[in-house]
């Protein structure tokens, strides 16, 4: 896949340090250039329909490597039938991102929450970034109208489905890292978090139930529990996920749902109510 810059990176570049320079650093100034993305006098749009000035007003900076972003963009449903290799949808972005957005929740709470254990962190990290909040937080920026997804996946109310939205927001964090590099990804999460969550209530959560089984075996020093999806069917366009978690090598729950972020949110509660009753024996 070619991902060479269809205007001068230099120029980009300029216009981030720039927009940088007036921004500042801090979550807060993050969140109110954030929300008055910078004007783009001329557009660009990609060969697959991504336009720049969307680009940009979605993440809230200037961008170089377009490419990228119509590559985060891209839902697998485009390429349905089609000889492919893999790597054409959004799904490689979506591991990064993913991987991106972790490390920045996890700096940010643990700055946050200097006087509070790896029990505290860990929850209020998975109640930030679950399939769920990640949806929300598309929602918010905008982000469902720019995914290019095949006619009959939109006709079926794709662009709301919570599992594609999430995916789409965790890619397009994956561009932000390839293309401007780890500050903008962290600017942008950290925006979206500033407007969309409040630190306190996350922290308060009870309701995410991996998090809440990670605690209960790390408080009996147990091996973490590990996912594994046993089965999948369905159209691509409403898949069911059945997941089984392990704890010490034996299956403790098993939970199905139609993205597999939910399946192991089910599987978890199960195995924590088993376990809570093994305990209480």
């Amino acid at each position: 896949m070619d991902f060479r810059p269809a205007r001068p990176l230099r120029r980009s570049a300029r216009r981030l340090r720039a927009w940088f320079g007036a921004a500042g650093q801090t979550a807060r100034d993050a969140t109110s250039v954030f929300r008055r993305a910078p004007a783009v006098a001329d557009d660009e749009v990609s060969p697959g329909g991504t336009s720049r000035r969307a680009v940009e007003a979605l993440v809230g900076m200037p961008v170089g490597r377009l490419a990228l972003y119509e590559h985060a963009l891209r839902h697998r449903s485009l390429f349905r039938g089609l000889t492919q290799d893999g790597t054409e949808s959004n799904e490689r972005l979506e591991f990064l991102g993913d991987a991106v957005l972790g490390a920045v929740v996890a700096d940010h709470l643990y700055a946050a929450f200097p006087d509070r254990d790896e029990g505290l962190l860990t929850r209020t990290r998975a109640t930030i970034v679950n399939g769920k909040a990640l949806a929300s937080y598309a929602r918010a920026i905008g982000l469902g109208p720019l995914i290019l997804m095949s006619d009959n996946t939109a006709q079926a109310d794709g662009r709301t489905n919570a599992t594609i939205l999430a995916d789409a927001f965790e890619a397009i964090v994956g561009a932000l890292y390839l293309d401007l590099g780890y500050p903008a990804a962290r600017h942008f999460v950290l925006g979206v978090l500033d407007r969309c969550v409040r630190l306190d209530e996350a922290a308060a959560d009870r309701s995410n139930h991996k998090s809440l089984l990670l605690e209960f075996v790390q408080a009996r020093a147990l091996p973490q529990p590990t996912y594994a999806v046993v089965d999948e069917s369905g159209p691509s366009h409403s898949r069911l996920f059945t997941v089984e978690v392990r704890v010490d090598g034996a299956v403790f729950g098993r939970g199905e749902a139609a993205s597999k972020k939910a399946a192991e949110q089910e599987a978890a509660r199960e195995a924590l109510e088993a376990l809570r009753e093994r305990v209480s024996v």
